[in-house]
């Protein structure tokens, strides 16, 4: 199999879909392997690093495109990229296409098929190769979170953890899957009390055995749970996934009525349509605006701020995947395995898989 791999060209985004090591993996097994030159010249990976790794270099994304049966990248086409999409390239990526419904409508038009990684199951219900990124992403949102909640950025001037033996703002995070987990994480590291909310009463006695319960507040999450919580939090996060599904906006417009100015709110959802009602995606070059005296953070590419150490992850997660559909041929690969399957969303103009054609009709009409 010919596959190809063109360079990430959104805004800020240096990661890049296979690194050398899983370049020469593919080739070792005997397939050609065509690379946009200077794909990931910004981390490292060098023209000559790729030829060494058995990769030929080419000097635009079109020849790429033209040449390649699978096409492997980290994000969603760009408008500039839909004219080197048609019905002969298979597309592995990042899609999020529940949360875009104009990019939905593009991608089928051009007659590609389109493998997300977002919707690619395993036999225990995860999300095996969205969880790196949602795990860099949660470690990436308090981080974040912190730096702009420091005055000369507009947030309150408050710092998030504890001092002298007396604690320091209030966290609150809503949704606890592998981005929320992660951001606990760092938020019981720094010392600082969290609201921790989500759903799933199972999920969080789950967390309470494993984290305990000192400065962390336990909470099933309903509307006045979570407006009653974020009214006395100064960093709120916000980390709800639905496969395949826009993302539910827990909070609303109405709620912010409440929060104290200044304070910093983090959509790590964004990518799926944010969770929160007045989340609007922004870019590593103009992160945060402000609403109703509240920063929002809403870049649809937070991994991409550490891209060496997120295409790695990314890599040691996807590699056995390409491996089936290169040595197995793309339509067996499919069929043999399920999961996989589940991350075809775009198949020749239809949509395959129902809850993101739901999701989409729910858009749309």
């Amino acid at each position: 199999m010919i596959v190809g791999l063109p360079k990430e060209i959104k805004n800020n985004e240096h990661r890049v879909g296979l690194t050398p090591d899983s370049v020469s993996e593919i080739s070792a097994n005997g397939h050609d392997v065509f690379v946009e030159t200077n794909c990931g010249q910004e981390i490292g990976f060098t023209n000559e690093k790729y030829e060494a790794a058995g990769a030929k270099i080419l000097n635009s994304a079109a020849e790429v495109y033209k040449k390649s049966e699978l096409i492997v990248k980290v994000k969603e086409p760009m408008e500039s990229e839909f004219q080197y999409l048609n019905s002969d390239i298979t597309l592995l990526t990042y899609l999020h296409l529940a949360g875009n419904p104009s990019l939905a409508k593009k991608l089928i038009a051009t007659g590609v098929r389109g493998i997300a990684y977002e919707t690619v199951t395993s036999p225990d219900n995860t999300f095996p190769l969205l969880a790196p990124m949602s795990a860099i992403a949660g470690q990436i949102a308090f981080n974040v979170g912190n730096y702009f909640l420091l005055k000369q950025n507009k947030g309150r001037g408050v710092l998030i953890g504890t001092l002298d033996g007396f604690d320091l703002g209030m966290v609150t995070i809503i949704g606890c899957g592998v981005a929320g987990e992660e951001s606990l994480q760092k938020a019981i590291s720094n010392g600082v009390e969290v609201n921790l909310i989500d759903l799933s009463e199972e999920r969080l006695t789950q967390l309470k055995s494993k984290y305990g319960d000192e400065k962390i507040n336990y909470i099933v999450s309903t509307p006045d749970a979570i407006a009653e919580s974020i009214k006395n939090s100064d960093l709120i996060l916000g980390s709800v996934y639905s496969l395949g599904k826009n993302a539910p906006k827990v909070v609303t417009d109405n709620m912010l009525d409440a929060v104290k100015p200044g304070a910093v709110m983090v959509d790590i959802s964004i990518d799926q349509g944010g969770c929160f009602e007045t989340s609007s995606p922004t870019t590593h070059d103009d992160p945060t605006f402000i609403h109703k005296g509240i920063v929002h953070y809403c870049v649809t590419n937070m991994p991409g701020a550490v891209p060496l150490t997120a295409s790695n992850a990314l890599n040691r997660a996807t590699i056995s995947y390409i491996h089936e559909l290169t040595n197995k041929g793309i339509d067996q690969a499919l069929n043999e395995n399920k999961h996989l399957k589940d991350g075809l969303n775009i198949d020749k103009k239809d949509v395959p898989n129902m809850l993101v054609r739901e999701a989409l009709d729910s858009l749309l009409n």
